[in-house]
């Protein structure tokens, strides 16, 4: 059965007992070191809609959040800002300084998607991805946190056996800001006449203690087990990041049981056994291809949030789909990743587990109402 955005808020909506907290489920204080803000009336939340996609999937999460702020009695006020294409269009910049004085100054930021056809042609410098890797940056948005729960409603849209998925609730805490995506130095260059391109793997000692130290409070809040990816025995860099992973949790999570799996094993035992895993940390480029990977498991990259944070200030929240143009503008959208974004954004920067619970709750009515978008 296929259903459009619209349709997808409105049974959020009618289903008034997803807004009750479960007594089954118990919602927990987020640690400090995740540096939620504290709790209050009032939020300012910077909405960042972009392309495709985007300002649909904003429009229904606004929705939602209007309708569990009334319930709860606390308000959060929305603004929009550019970022990715039609910041290109706009204003010539990817992510605009005013986009980024916005997101600064705001609690917490909502992303939807990025990108499209329309500007795949261009430099680099005026890519819609350029933009978000400059918000990372600028922002200082160094770990990413990737669930991948499948829900028992969708199952059997994953591609793997129900005995293989059922049950598994995997967090990717993926370094952001390091590794071969930011390393210098970096080009192409011709050499000895012909083109040689080279980018550099590197990670500071700093870099991996702080990541290790999120994916560490992550893992003793879940349940207790973190793997670290990386590739010791042919890397020099994922040498130092396995010392260092090592040393930060033995001293300070003592709690957490830690492993190591190199990053080739790592991506064969996500679809061979995938409820080995509880918590995995990894640098920028595994941890790319590896919570998209895990991802799959579950069965669509539409129903799939994550979490942008830094050491101090607002974090970013956004679904791990595409901007999709080709259904762009058509109403055929799955927002629910985004909402459940904002479950994330909830939890995590704005000190209401509570709330979080109910918007989570929410998508699983809707689900088990039989409703789904063609994706899932």
């Amino acid at each position: 059965m296929k259903f459009s955005t619209a349709l997808t808020v409105a049974s959020i909506f009618s289903t008034a007992s997803a807004f009750t907290p479960s007594s089954l489920r118990t919602p927990v204080s987020v640690a400090t070191s995740l540096n939620a803000v504290s709790k209050k009336d009032s939020y300012d939340i910077t909405l960042l809609p972009g392309d495709g996609i985007g300002p649909e999937i904003t429009e229904a999460t606004k929705k939602v959040l209007q309708v569990l702020c009334k319930r709860q009695g606390f308000t959060m006020n929305l603004n929009e800002a550019l970022i990715g294409g039609c910041a290109i269009d706009a204003a010539n910049d990817p992510f605009p300084q005013e986009s980024l004085d916005q997101c600064l100054a705001s609690d917490s930021v909502l992303l939807a998607c990025i990108g499209g056809y329309k500007w795949d042609a261009n430099p680099r410098e005026l890519r819609p991805e350029t933009g978000l890797l400059k918000m990372r940056k600028e922002m200082g948005l160094f770990a990413n946190l990737r669930p991948a729960k499948v829900i028992d409603q969708l199952i059997d849209a994953s591609t793997l056996k129900r005995e293989v998925v059922e049950g598994v609730d995997v967090m990717v805490v993926r370094e952001l800001t390091g590794d071969v995506y930011f390393g210098e130095p970096k080009g192409i260059d011709v050499i000895n006449g012909e083109r040689v391109g080279y980018n550099n793997m590197i990670y500071s000692e700093s870099e991996i203690e702080r990541i290790a130290r999120v994916a560490g409070d992550v893992a003793s809040k879940r349940g207790g087990k973190l793997c670290s990816v990386d590739k010791a025995n042919v890397l020099d860099v994922s040498q130092l990041w396995r010392d260092v992973v090592t040393d930060v949790i033995s001293k300070d999570f003592s709690d957490v049981e830690l492993s190591h799996m190199y990053v080739d094993n790592c991506a064969m035992q996500l679809i061979r056994w995938p409820k080995q895993f509880d918590t995995i940390v990894c640098g920028n480029i595994f941890g790319d291809i590896l919570s998209d990977e895990a991802s799959m498991l579950v069965g669509s990259l539409g129903m799939l949030p994550s979490a942008s944070i830094g050491e101090s200030g607002p974090g970013v929240f956004e679904p791990i789909h595409g901007s999709a143009p080709d259904i762009a503008g058509e109403n055929k959208a799955n927002p629910l990743a985004m909402i459940l974004s904002a479950a994330m954004m909830l939890k995590y920067d704005l000190d209401r587990p509570a709330e979080a619970l109910l918007l989570e709750e929410a998508v699983e009515a809707v689900l088990e109402k039989g409703l789904r978008t063609a994706d899932i």
